[in-house]
């Protein structure tokens, strides 16, 4: 399940649960009948109750307002992943969506093999070239050879002189 679906799932709940105590304090209002609180013996105790009960609907509007928040958020950083994967390569993109690398949201020309620490790949969208980074991290040689194959897979297809990152 995705964030933005997580987000709308949550506001949905929020919303829900404004709803009923909004009708809960509306309810408990109209029992009093009208009738003037101030002059009767716990007429302070309903108005304290009154008064939690606004504050309760008060954060959860607050709550649904921030979740409003974040659903934007999300939806704007999707459409600049969609935007930015425009200039990316389809060869790229393909690996992305058959699992073999992971997108990095907060900077979506950078791409991990997945399985792999540390190294990443790197589209150039200046140069239209694909590099690597940290590749001097991988400790463990079942890495460096997924990540080898990887980069070198996309270095032959994509790059027209050699790059070395």
């Amino acid at each position: 399940m995705s964030r933005l679906e997580i987000l709308k799932q949550s506001l949905e709940k929020k919303e829900k649960a404004f709803d009923l105590k909004l009708n809960a304090h509306f309810d408990d209002v109209k029992s009093a009948n009208g009738q003037p609180l101030n002059d009767k013996r716990n007429g302070h105790v309903t108005l304290d109750r009154w008064e939690k009960q606004n504050n309760s609907i008060r954060s959860l509007d607050e709550g649904i307002q921030k979740t409003k928040n974040a659903i934007k958020r999300e939806e704007s950083k999707i459409a600049y992943v969609e935007l930015i994967n425009q200039e990316v390569p389809q060869e790229i993109l393909d690996l992305v969506a058959n699992g073999e690398l992971v997108q990095w949201r907060k900077h979506p020309t950078i791409f991990f093999v997945k399985g792999v620490d540390k190294a990443r790949i790197v589209w150039d969208i200046k140069r239209n070239v694909v590099a690597h980074r940290y590749i001097s991290e991988i400790k463990e040689k079942e890495q460096l050879a997924k990540f080898r194959d990887v980069y070198n897979a996309l270095n032959k297809v994509l790059n027209k002189e050699p790059s070395h990152g």
